[in-house]
């Protein structure tokens, strides 16, 4: 049987605006059946906050923190909680819900993405695992931060959360999104959460270390972004039979690029919920 081409893309680094355009607009050039299923890989600068799609500004995020620490801001299409992208690398994936990978709904296309992100990271000697979410199908989180708990099929390693991921779905498309942490910086996100004291502050900062990890940490050495990317890479291409084609953005993405980096930018996004 054949292997199914894919488009392997690395963008590098980017500000938040761009990348969070950069993920839509290859959303939309693949509903419009322009592009093949793609696998893309991005960094960030500032490091940023990103906030999930119906988390409420106001509520959650110290704006003159953020100021104070230098930090990007930007709410993204998906769901789930605050995550600071800093010392990590950013993996999106972009194919039709009747996709082989993303058929049955959210759970099952988590599950098998989890897959071959987890069989890439176990290649590099992380003892990672996929989580099975909370007990009793419950998930209990007491922040806005993302990574203070597993949730369903997120990778975790010791109980501790390394890679979390975000899914939309949208005219027939699946986007999924996740951070692949390779040191943790709880101290810039907590920093940036509003809390009701000090002291629930930091305490909450000692349980998220508790709860969330590195990948440096767990190998007890420093692995370089690239080497993480082939290994990823290469999970996929075992896995699932998928052949990756290095490429760019089409001449279709990138003039999509000014007017979704400008929805993004703008105040209304960021405050809209």
């Amino acid at each position: 049987m054949p292997a199914e081409t894919w488009r392997l893309l690395d963008t590098g680094v980017s500000d938040p605006y761009t990348n969070m355009a950069i993920d839509e607009a290859i959303l939309l050039e693949h509903r419009e059946g322009k592009t093949p299923p793609t696998l893309r890989f991005y960094a960030w600068s500032p490091p940023t906050i990103s906030l999930g799609y119906f988390q409420q500004l106001e509520k959650e995020i110290d704006l003159e923190a953020v100021k104070e620490r230098g930090l990007g801001l930007v709410r993204r299409l998906t769901g789930g909680r605050a995550v600071l992208h800093d010392d990590e690398v950013t993996y999106s994936v972009v194919a039709r819900e009747d996709h082989p990978l993303m058929i049955g709904g959210i759970r099952p296309s988590y599950l098998r993405l989890a897959k071959a992100l987890a069989a890439g990271l176990r290649e590099l000697g992380a003892p990672v695992e996929i989580a099975s979410g909370r007990k009793g199908g419950r998930e209990e989180h007491t922040t806005a931060a993302c990574f203070d708990a597993p949730s369903w099929y997120e990778i975790t390693c010791g109980g501790r959360k390394l890679v979390g991921s975000a899914q939309t779905r949208k005219g027939g498309v699946v986007l999924q999104h996740g951070s692949i942490v390779l040191t943790l910086n709880g101290d810039d996100l907590f920093a940036v959460l509003k809390m009701p004291s000090e002291a629930v502050r930091q305490r909450l900062l000692a349980k998220f270390y508790h709860q969330a990890c590195g990948l440096e940490e767990v190998l007890g050495r420093r692995v370089e972004a690239g080497v993480v990317k082939e290994n990823i890479v290469r999970a996929f291409t075992r896995l699932y039979a998928v052949e990756f084609v290095p490429g760019g953005l089409t001449e279709g993405e990138k003039g999509r690029l000014k007017e979704l980096r400008a929805k993004y930018a703008a105040a209304d996004w960021l405050k809209r919920r």
